[in-house]
């Protein structure tokens, strides 16, 4: 029951499968649950002078989904939808939580018959709890990226966070014609997000992420937008993590109601820190 396969018959602790990057994929990808999930496949790239820049790119990607005065208006969002892994027949509820000031973020994952798999960032602490491994702080590159992960208003991708933003391509990701933008974060890491060329939305993402099997590459699939408030939301994510499909459904979302209480850290993490 804890254990699904990925693609080459591994057996793959589905707490990880679950925990690796899913608030992040939701809180600054904004999550179609897609019919294909394969990974983008490129075509032959445009000269690198005729693709507009990452800048232009994602600016007009915060435009579509509201401004950047509507994203910065907030400063905590609480989401709550369902949780699914079909090759596993897995289906629970999820609550993800983000907040700003200090930067913050909480999801919990209930499903019948496994329990209840949380992780979080307090600020200071990273941590994962689940039924299988019981409580782990985080540490060192892991810690460092899910601080980087509960920047609370990730999603205008502020340049100072990254070495460089670059325009890779124009090629086909989920079946449609997207720039591919390349992030290279302060610690070497490379991520990529795919933007719509008909809507100006983020599609979805390519990351790699540190986890307590070690480094995972994710594949996420975003779409199905829908407006909350004064922002337009993708309500769903298809992520593909060691080669078995998760996917997120978003039901509601509300912000600025976010009790601090709902980024404390469980006793069992607590007993951890010295």
């Amino acid at each position: 029951m804890f254990f699904t396969r990925s693609r080459d018959g591994r057996a793959v602790p589905v707490f990880s499968v679950l925990i690796a990057g899913l608030a992040a994929a939701w809180l600054h990808a904004q999550p179609v649950i897609a019919q294909a999930t394969a990974p983008a496949q490129a075509t032959a790239p445009k000269a690198e002078a005729e693709l507009p820049s990452a800048r232009s790119i994602i600016d007009r990607h915060i435009k579509a989904v509201g401004g950047r005065d509507a994203v910065l208006s907030h400063t905590s969002q609480h989401a709550t939808g369902t949780f699914s892994v079909p090759a596993q027949g897995l289906v629970g509820t999820v609550e993800i939580f983000g907040a700003a000031k200090p930067n913050r973020a909480a999801l919990k994952v209930n499903v019948p018959g496994l329990g209840e798999i949380a992780s979080g960032f307090d600020g200071s602490h990273g941590w994962s709890l689940s039924p299988l491994l019981g409580p782990m702080l985080q540490v060192g590159k892991e810690l460092e990226q899910s601080k980087f992960d509960a920047d609370f208003y990730g999603d205008l991708r502020d340049p100072a966070r990254y070495r460089s933003m670059k325009t890779v391509e124009k090629t086909t990701f989920d079946n449609k014609t997207c720039y591919k933008v390349s992030m290279v974060r302060e610690d070497g890491s490379e991520d990529f997000d795919f933007y719509d060329l008909a809507t100006g939305l983020r599609a979805g993402s390519m990351n790699t992420r540190e986890t307590p099997m070690g480094s995972v590459k994710t594949t996420s699939i975003e779409g199905d937008y829908k407006k909350f408030g004064n922002l337009l939301l993708a309500t769903s994510v298809v992520q593909q993590v060691m080669g078995v499909e998760q996917k997120i459904s978003i039901a509601s979302v509300e912000f600025d109601k976010v009790s601090p209480s709902a980024f404390d850290l469980p006793e069992q993490i607590k007993a951890l820190i010295k």
